[in-house]
């Protein structure tokens, strides 16, 4: 016990350092104004109010840029999942020449940082005319997440047995209905985790939504309407936090929902004798 004590003191800073930031942003956006602007920081409120999530919710573009992040990421996601359910199917069950060099290229495109991409992407959008569209970030979104989730996907149809898909085809299934009714059950775990992976990436990203909608202000996703999220008297201080936490509780509920899925077996007692 004692040998562990001082690794269970380090984790245990290390989680209050995480949680400090997300606690402050929900403690301010419940605070009153007068507690927000103190000079002494006050870590317990002595009262609560509601205020600055009505002046956040009616403000002008919520709603709307709301709708717009949530168009966008749903529609990386789903994009992401179609492209690399087929690419990982093929690089874990087939064989065929040229298969290691893609998957090479695969982790290249995964560890390579999407700060380089900004200027190209930005280039590209301009010469092809397809700046201020949601259909651009969508596809630039679909393009971040997608190596991530074929090489997921990847790991987890490696560890399905393929022995399961060739008993199905003895008993009279083709090989894509095989697929479709023994590995793609199997495969759902792997599709929730890769699903919350793409769906956080693609709803707080900022640095590609800011550059790639310039003109057009009502196509833009609420990370960027957040930073610049102000009234006449400066930054609100307390709307911007009761916002930022609205914008969080999405992702929060989703993994709730998935967490216990996403960590479930993939394919453990399938093949039992």
């Amino acid at each position: 016990m004692l040998r562990r004590l001082p690794l269970n003191a380090g984790a245990l800073v290390v989680f209050l350092l995480c949680v400090f930031p997300v606690y402050w942003m929900v403690l301010t956006a419940f605070k009153p104004t007068p507690e927000i602007q103190a000079e002494t920081p006050v870590f317990l409120p002595t009262s609560l109010t509601l205020e600055h999530f009505s002046a956040a919710v009616d403000a002008d573009g919520f709603w709307s840029f709301w709708r717009n992040s949530l168009i966008v990421t749903a529609g990386s996601v789903l994009l992401a999942l179609a492209v690399a359910l087929g690419s990982a199917f093929a690089v874990a069950r087939l064989r065929w020449k040229g298969r290691r060099g893609f998957v090479l290229m695969v982790f290249i495109a995964q560890v390579a940082p999407w700060e380089a991409l900004l200027i190209p992407m930005y280039v590209i959008a301009r010469d092809t005319g397809m700046l201020d569209r949601l259909a651009t970030l969508t596809l630039v979104y679909f393009m971040i997440t997608l190596p991530f989730t074929i090489v997921t996907l990847r790991s987890f149809l490696t560890g399905i047995p393929k022995e399961l898909e060739e008993a199905a085809q003895v008993d009279g299934c083709t090989r894509a209905a095989a697929f479709r009714r023994v590995t793609f059950p199997l495969l759902a775990p792997g599709l929730l985790a890769t699903s919350l992976f793409g769906f956080i990436t693609a709803w707080n990203e900022f640095a590609f939504a800011n550059m790639l909608i310039i003109k057009n202000q009502d196509d833009r996703t609420l990370p960027v309407w957040l930073s610049s999220f102000s009234n006449v008297f400066g930054t609100d201080w307390g709307a911007t936090m009761a916002a930022s936490t609205l914008f969080a509780l999405p992702v929060l509920i989703l993994f709730l929902v998935l967490q216990r899925r996403v960590t479930t077996g993939l394919a453990g007692g399938a093949v039992k004798g």
